[in-house]
C-alpha cells in the first residue's frame, strides 16, 4: 500500500507540474489530485522539495541501471539531456523555481555518472594517476553540466542532440589526447 501511495503522490505531482509552475502547487493540490489526505503525504514526504529530490534520485538510479556502459561522449550528452527532453515543462518549471538547486544537484550527478561510466567503458586499460583521472572526470563533467545548464537557461530551444553531435565532431580526439598526455 505504501508503494502505491508514494507512486500516486509522485504521479500527481508530476502531472500538476506539467500543467503549472512549482510555486502554484501545494500539498493540498497533490493530495486532492491523487485522492489521499495530507497526513498520508506527510507520512511519505517531509515537503515538496523532498518529493522532488526523491523523484530525481529514482531517475538517477534508473539511468545507472539502464546504462552500465557508455561508448561515446555523444551518448553522455544524450543521457544527460534525455529526461529533460521527455519532461520539458516539468523540468523548466523546477529549473525556474526556488528549488532549482535540487535539479542542479540531480543534473550534476547524472553528468558525473555518465562521464565516469564513459571513461570506464571507453578507456578501461588506460593507466592514469588518481589525481589526473579525477581532474579529467571533473573537467568533462563540468563541460556537459554547463552545456545542459545553458540549454535549460535558453528554454531548451536548441536541438541538443544535433548540437551535441556536432560538438563531438569538432572536438573528436581531444579526450584521447588528454588521456594520452596523462598516461603513466
Amino acid at each position: 500500500m505504501a508503494n502505491f501511495t508514494k507512486n500516486a503522490i509522485r504521479a500527481s505531482f508530476l502531472k500538476l507540474l506539467d500543467e503549472r509552475p512549482l510555486n502554484k502547487i501545494t500539498v493540498k493540490d497533490i493530495t486532492d489530485d491523487c485522492g489521499i489526505n495530507r497526513n498520508s503525504f506527510y507520512y511519505h514526504y517531509q515537503d515538496i522539495p523532498s518529493l522532488i529530490s526523491e523523484i530525481f534520485t529514482r531517475e538517477i538510479e534508473r539511468i545507472i541501471c539502464e546504462h552500465p556502459s557508455i561508448d561515446s561522449l555523444e551518448e553522455c550528452i544524450e543521457i544527460a539531456s534525455s529526461y529533460a527532453i521527455e519532461h520539458k515543462r516539468v523540468i523548466l518549471h523546477i529549473y525556474h523555481s526556488v528549488n532549482r538547486d535540487i535539479f542542479e544537484q540531480y543534473l550534476w550527478r547524472v553528468c558525473e555518472q555518465t562521464i565516469i561510466t564513459y571513461f570506464r567503458t571507453a578507456f578501461p586499460d588506460r593507466k592514469l594517476s588518481p589525481e589526473d583521472r579525477a581532474v579529467l572526470l571533473h573537467y568533462h563533467t563540468c563541460n556537459i553540466f554547463g552545456m545542459v545548464s545553458a540549454w535549460l537557461q535558453s528554454g531548451m530551444r536548441l536541438d541538443m542532440s544535433r548540437y551535441g553531435n556536432r560538438l563531438c565532431e569538432i572536438t573528436h580526439g581531444m579526450i584521447e589526447e588528454m588521456i594520452r598526455r596523462c598516461e603513466l
